[in-house]
């Protein structure tokens, strides 16, 4: 899974969200590195739609314009999951790796 869909599948397991939502969740769970445009993103959640991970949650005028809310759904929270397990994994082994060579990880910064 490449981190753009890893990041919005994680921004909407925190509840449903719009496209601006999204954009600004994904910011924020990233550290500032990954900076979605919105027609990287709206293709994104098409992509996602057409595969069954995410569902539309409704819409709402908001100023003049339509806001569509996105919701992660049973088989995306299920597809999140296996990720965030597999990267769990692929961690685990390059922290103990790492500790054999010397490196001690700072859990909550930059090494």
């Amino acid at each position: 899974m490449q981190e753009p869909t890893f990041l919005i599948l994680t921004a909407l397991a925190g509840g449903p969200q719009h496209g601006y939502g999204i954009i600004t969740d994904v910011l924020r769970i990233s550290g500032e590195r990954v900076r979605l445009r919105a027609g990287t993103l709206y293709a994104a959640l098409d992509r996602l739609e057409g595969d069954g991970l995410v569902a539309p949650e409704g819409e709402e005028i908001v100023d003049g314009r339509a806001r569509r809310y996105y919701r992660l759904t049973p088989a995306g929270t299920a597809r999140l999951a296996a990720e965030a397990e597999r990267l769990r994994h692929n961690v685990e082994t390059a922290t103990g790796r790492l500790s054999r060579l010397g490196f001690v990880p700072n859990p909550g910064g930059a090494a």
